[in-house]
């Protein structure tokens, strides 16, 4: 069974730029490219997720509804299959673009069709708003797993992995800033259904994207031979094609080590996976209204968020990678559960008051949040993005992908019936409050395993077959 090459790290090793030439790297095409094709996967993310549940939430929709309703994102859990199908089928309608393009474009332009249906439905027509939703979640699986694979496989060398990751997170995070606090502004001013149709609609800037990326010529040429070889053994390239990134993974690493290492990933973000479906719910108890929550987040939170994705990167080029996931892992939980101040005061409260300068606690809180997630989500993308292998670039970031989200996907969709739980005997902030300590706590076991993986020395990397 064919291997494929290095397991840690798939491009070349660091080509040493000095600052003049990161300049001239972040001027590349590539990185222009990867910058939209971020925008355009992290923007159906939170569509069918925590803004739905504020759309639903307005619309009277229980919460414990809310809560399962989440679990649409499912999809994300099976990332190791659509890593397979994209690794070795050519994409339907538009595999003449190439196996990754093609891929890209029909995943979008699903993620397009399935946004403006949601618009169209609405909590009026839960059934149908459902089914929208699950085809937006499965086609932005797709779309993020092939968009993975694109970056990982056209970079160069460690470095311009480095900037393409940025790029990437720059791109993803402001498409979470769009979906999470500027659609709140659309949607009062035009209403929900059609802030989903225009969002809908904005997915062709990811499309256009795409056509000026370009095919990744190495891991091509890898492709064509599994391609080849699978003409030649069609029954050895199945198995290969099912099995091999799997066994390739865990013989690079070891079985203990690739473990502590799936572990880790699997916990990383579990405390703000269990928040989200009910951080819009919460803020609508806490009586802040949408134009304050898209203000706040479009200003204070966009720059923590900026900030946080550029020392996170930063840190992992400095520091490393593993010592950045334990500062990440540290970072989350306090940011989390820093929210549970505003349930137990009542809302929202003044930190800072000097004329005209008045700082709030919730901004307080959600400059540092954003901060937080910035910092450790590429913390946590630069180091998955170290591990994979050619000729299964796709599925294996995909399993790893798939090992974070499992967990946290599942677990969610309890969240909006644990609030309901927390509040007998409560009032409601008051169990949003215990909830989100909870949910603060939850991230204590990623912090004991992000130390474990640190200290553990690497094994040494297994080279491809000749």
């Amino acid at each position: 069974m064919d291997d494929g090459a290095t397991a840690e790290t798939t491009p070349a090793p660091r080509a040493h730029r000095g600052p003049l030439q990161v300049l001239r790297a972040l001027s590349q095409p590539k990185v222009a490219v990867m910058l939209v094709l971020g925008f355009g996967s992290g923007l159906p993310f939170m569509l069918f997720g925590n803004t739905l549940g504020f759309w639903l939430a307005e619309g009277g929709v229980k919460l414990a509804t809310i809560g399962f309703l989440s679990w649409v994102g499912v999809a994300f859990l099976l990332k190791f299959i659509w890593g397979a199908v994209v690794d070795r089928i050519p994409a339907p309608i538009f595999g003449r673009f190439g196996r990754r393009r093609g891929w890209m474009l029909a995943s979008q332009v699903l993620v397009a069709v399935g946004l403006v249906g949601m618009g169209l439905s609405g909590p009026g027509k839960i059934a149908a708003l459902a089914g929208f939703a699950v085809l937006t979640g499965f086609a932005a699986a797709v779309q993020d797993t092939v968009i993975d694979a694109w970056r990982i496989e056209t970079a160069q060398d460690a470095d311009e992995l480095g900037l393409l990751t940025a790029a990437y997170s720059l791109g993803y995070r402001g498409a979470l800033i769009a979906t999470e606090s500027l659609i709140l502004l659309v949607a009062a001013a035009a209403g929900w259904p059609l802030a989903y149709m225009l969002y809908g609609a904005a997915m062709i800037t990811a499309i256009v994207a795409v056509l000026f990326a370009r095919e990744p010529v190495n891991a091509d040429a890898v492709m064509e031979a599994k391609m080849m070889e699978a003409a030649r053994h069609p029954a050895r390239a199945g198995l290969d094609a099912v099995i091999g990134p799997f066994i390739t993974f865990f013989r690079t690493h070891g079985w203990a080590m690739a473990l502590l290492m799936l572990g880790t990933i699997t916990l990383y973000h579990l405390c703000d996976y269990m928040r989200g479906p009910m951080s819009n719910p919460y803020y609508k108890a806490l009586g802040i209204d949408k134009a304050t929550i898209a203000g706040v987040r479009l200003t204070i939170g966009l720059a923590g968020s900026l900030i946080g994705v550029a020392v996170g990167g930063l840190s992992s080029l400095r520091i490393g990678n593993r010592p950045s996931l334990i500062v990440g892992a540290v970072l989350q939980p306090i940011a989390i559960g820093a929210f549970a101040l505003l349930g137990w005061h009542g809302g929202d409260f003044t930190l800072i008051g000097s004329g005209p300068l008045r700082l709030t606690a919730f901004e307080a809180i959600m400059a540092f949040d954003a901060f937080a997630i910035g910092y450790s989500g590429v913390a946590l993308v630069s180091y998955m993005s170290s591990l994979t292998s050619l000729g299964y670039t796709a599925t294996q970031y995909a399993l790893l992908t798939s090992a974070l989200a499992w967990t946290g996907k599942t677990l969610k969709g309890f969240s909006g019936s644990i609030v309901e739980g927390l509040q007998h005997g409560r009032s409601l902030l008051d169990a949003y409050a215990a909830f989100y300590v909870f949910a603060a706590l939850i991230g204590a076991p990623a912090i004991v395993l992000c130390v474990i993986l640190a200290v553990r020395a690497p094994r040494t990397v297994l080279k491809p077959e000749g």
